[in-house]
């Protein structure tokens, strides 16, 4: 039937399975998903040719200095600055909640004592946190409001998806109080997340299939004056603005044919197959405003994506060495497409870059350190920025 021709798995080898799987586990960002997707690529790397090497060596000192480990184990993921370039924001699975509830929650770090503090309350799948201006509150995305459980994963006869929990709205969570309420409380259904928060703290870009596709949208900090973004059938998600807030950059597949059939089915049931995923750029004003400008075309997957200081270039987590794969390393390109530049070259996984609100610390998520057989640690690091010239008069903040 249509449902079974639809929803079979479209494999072409082992090697396309296991990128697959890596995009389900990295699209949406949940980092429950990312240690399956480590030990897969790490079974799948002993098949290799000997001497084989995913990506060509290079001393990451041209880009880093003083890199210094936050975390000690654990699967985090997403880790986002403070305002005031103190804390950051990420999600986890930490005891003692990952015992009872293994799923996401939502963590802050202060970065010189490196205390970890619960955000969210142990209640659902949570994903997507970022600080709002003055660093008074965390908004986060959250199922909680459809019950207090750990969702269960999607059903993988339908292929290596993710699903798109209908109860997953936008929350925030008070730092003085420790409360936590729905940002829009009359928000349609639908998966909505993957929201953040432009510098001079006007307007939030996030995702949401509320009419019917996966598109942006920008809104005020308080919900209102909700505004869409894109109209291309696709997934759109994973949105930041740029330093001088003119700007939002994400990445995006444009399924085509079959593959945009399998894709609309999909969604229909709930479900995403994030594949063939590459960078876009988009004016916020002028002429040119709301007009998607692709960036890459490469093999392979490039997510994850976030304005360099001077907003002449990007930092994005892609496997393009290697685009039939799972090493995935951080590069540069400049805002045009040109200028390609290879940044991390150590561990099999390195994503979720982001630059402090000063333009001089990068903070990035990484399995760098971890050791033989380990397939769930992946910690997240902070460093000295030397990766560019650094140009202050751009930044614009609150």
């Amino acid at each position: 039937n249509n449902l079974e021709t639809c929803c079979k798995p479209t494999m072409r080898g082992v090697t396309l399975a296991l990128v697959v799987l890596a995009l389900s586990a990295l699209a949406a960002a949940h980092s429950e998903y990312l240690p399956v997707f480590i030990r897969k690529i790490k079974e799948a790397d002993k098949r290799r040719p000997n001497g084989f090497r995913h990506s060509p060596l290079h001393d990451e000192n041209q880009y880093f200095r003083n890199i210094q480990r936050l975390t000690n184990g654990g699967t985090n993921a997403e880790a986002y600055w403070s305002f005031d370039n103190t804390h950051l924001t990420f999600q986890a699975q930490l005891a003692p909640f990952n015992v009872t509830h293994p799923c996401d929650l939502i963590y802050e770090i202060d970065i010189a004592t490196k205390k970890i503090s619960p955000v969210s309350p142990a209640e659902g799948r949570t994903t997507c946190s970022y600080y709002t201006p003055n660093n008074t509150n965390i908004i986060y995305s959250s199922t909680m409001g459809g019950g207090k459980w750990c969702p269960p994963p999607p059903d993988q006869n339908f292929g290596y998806v993710w699903p798109l929990n209908k109860d997953m709205d936008v929350y925030t969570h008070v730092l003085a109080t420790g409360s936590n309420r729905r940002l829009v409380p009359d928000f349609p259904p639908g998966y909505t997340a993957e929201s953040t928060i432009a510098p001079n703290g006007k307007r939030i870009v996030f995702t949401s299939d509320y009419e019917g596709d996966l598109e942006l949208y920008t809104m005020n900090l308080d919900g209102s004056d909700i505004e869409r973004m894109t109209y291309t059938p696709g997934y759109d998600g994973g949105p930041y603005f740029s330093n001088d807030n003119s700007m939002i950059v994400w990445r995006a597949n444009r399924p085509q044919g079959q593959d945009l059939t399998r894709y609309l089915q999909l969604l229909d049931l709930g479900m995403v197959e994030p594949v063939d995923m590459q960078i876009y750029i988009m004016q916020l004003e002028g002429a040119a405003a709301k007009v998607p400008i692709k960036v890459t075309n490469n093999s392979g997957v490039s997510f994850a994506p976030f304005f360099v200081p001077g907003d002449k270039s990007i930092i994005f987590s892609s496997n393009l060495h290697d685009p039939m794969g799972g090493d995935f390393q951080l590069y540069v390109v400049n805002t045009d497409g040109t200028g390609l530049k290879q940044v991390t070259t150590k561990g099999t996984f390195n994503s979720f870059a982001m630059f402090s609100f000063d333009g001089k610390k990068i903070a990035w998520c990484s399995n760098r350190d971890a050791g033989p057989g380990d397939y769930s640690t992946i910690d997240i690091y902070v460093a000295d920025w030397v990766g560019g010239a650094l140009d202050e008069a751009s930044i614009t903040r609150m």
